[in-house]
């Protein structure tokens, strides 16, 4: 009998990045992190997804810690394990383009920090918001991940995510990753696509997706046996609900297999015991809600990504409307197929969403249009894979749509870095803090005067100290 090759799957663990930013809204702190990275580092994951995405922004914002600071003492625990950062092309980690000084000088320090892998994706695909980072990280000498954002609609068919992944390959990135954050990817479809990736680049293949629609484990399952060259799994008290399938039941699924991990489950148990008390701690506290733990099947049938449909739902609820949530979920893919069917990631859901909110409630579709609705009209997210509807584009922009863009919007951006640095010089303590302040300006000069005020704090108690060692 032939002897079977074999051919593991490898794992990147998201628990200290996409896990708790999908089920406890990225609050997990450095503090709580560190003492199991001995552990982890010891596993032999792929890969440790421990920054980017939201974690910048929570940091700052709401832990009040510096991201910077998180990243260096990562970097020092883990001796034996690529670190990968989750970045969102032209828009590094912020709502809005950046002019490519910042986004190259971004690539720059994450890399000196210590990030191995930089997974870089865009809101519609348009791989020209993907290039200055991918060559920003081949330059620093980093591993450049694409992530295309996966979606359904008449322009994706498998053509499109082969002339993708072509495109891709020629731009200089190591690796293609299918970002599938809604969790839309079914099992027979990940078989069909990953094989089509197959035939078409020589490029590693890495699978993302969510368990929201109860689908994912299979989907993995398929994808791997068709070529899928490493999956994303988060640590089972992370796991599942709008995270991703759970590390331990991937590894046990592939055990005896050609596709054997080889990671040990005496191992991994030790981690998930380690984040066991922190998820009933997150269940007891309010800070993980039961609803993003179960399965939504609405996430197949409206094509909206489980943290979309709550904002939604949020939203309706301010406006004393819940029982509108129906018809705007019905009017979601309408507003998405008008503004030229982008994937719903960040930040393309919440424009997508909100418009569609307000076709409802105002009785009448873009009565009121947002300004991100004119905006992504008006060209400045890139371009769509589908052209826009233009009935709408007249009555939304009228006159306007003669200053629309056809470029790349960052084209239009003067070099940035020199005077964001002038703005917040006085705050500066190390190089990274222009960058914090560059994404986020409000909130980072808030956490540069508590830094401060600690700071001060500290100082006086050294005095303090002193004064009573060394009395006058």
């Amino acid at each position: 009998m032939a002897e079977q090759i074999k051919k593991p799957v490898k794992i990147t663990e998201t628990v200290l990045r996409d896990a708790h930013q999908s089920l406890i809204a990225t609050r997990m702190t450095t503090e709580q992190m560190l003492p199991i990275v001995d552990k982890m580092d010891d596993i032999g994951y792929h890969a440790v997804e421990c920054w980017g995405g939201a974690t910048f922004d929570a940091c700052l914002r709401f832990l009040k810690e510096d991201p910077w600071d998180r990243l260096r003492k990562l970097r020092d625990g883990f001796k034996k394990t690529k670190l990968q950062m989750l970045f969102r092309g032209q828009n590094i980690l912020g709502y809005r383009p950046y002019a490519d000084d910042v986004v190259e000088y971004f690539v720059q320090k994450s890399i000196a920090n210590g990030i191995d892998i930089i997974r870089i994706f865009d809101c519609l695909n348009d791989i020209r918001n993907l290039q200055t980072a991918v060559s920003a990280c081949n330059k620093e000498k980093g591993h450049a991940q694409v992530a295309l954002s996966y979606t359904l609609g008449d322009a994706y068919t498998l053509d499109y995510w082969m002339d993708m992944a072509k495109r891709v390959e020629d731009m200089g990135a190591d690796s293609l990753c299918i970002k599938d954050m809604a969790g839309l990817l079914v099992p027979q479809k990940a078989d069909e696509l990953i094989r089509a990736l197959k035939a078409s680049t020589s490029l590693p293949i890495e699978l993302h997706t969510h368990y929201t629609s109860g689908v994912a484990s299979m989907t993995y399952m398929k994808a791997v046996e068709a070529g899928c060259d490493i999956i994303d799994t988060a640590m089972s008290p992370f796991a599942l609900g709008t995270s991703q399938p759970a590390t331990e039941v991937m590894v046990e699924a592939f055990k005896g297999t050609e596709y054997d991990t080889g990671l040990d489950q005496t191992k991994l148990a030790e981690i998930a015991d380690y984040f066991r008390p922190m998820r009933e701690e997150c269940l007891e506290n309010g800070l993980m809600n039961p609803k993003v733990l179960g399965v939504n099947i609405k996430t197949l049938l409206y094509q909206v990504p489980g943290g979309m449909l709550s904002n939604l739902l949020s939203q309706l609820k301010e406006q004393g409307k819940e029982d509108k949530f129906e018809e705007v979920l019905a009017e979601v893919p309408r507003v998405r197929k008008d503004l030229g069917e982008p994937p719903l990631v960040t930040p393309s859901s919440q424009i997508v969403g909100t418009q569609a909110v307000f076709n409802v409630l105002m009785g009448e579709r873009y009565k009121v249009a947002t300004k991100e609705t004119k905006d992504v009209l008006l060209g400045k997210y890139g371009q769509t894979v589908k052209p826009f509807n233009p009935e709408i584009v007249d009555k939304v922009l009228g006159e306007e749509k003669k200053n629309a863009i056809t470029c790349r919007p960052a084209d239009l951006l003067e070099p940035e870095l020199a005077k964001i640095e002038e703005e917040m010089k006085q705050w500066k303590q190390q190089d990274e803090d222009v960058l914090s302040y560059a994404l986020f300006p409000q909130v980072a000069t808030e956490f540069f005067k508590y830094r401060q005020a600690q700071q001060t704090k500290v100082d006086a108690t050294l005095a303090d100290k002193e004064n009573q060692a060394y009395p006058v």
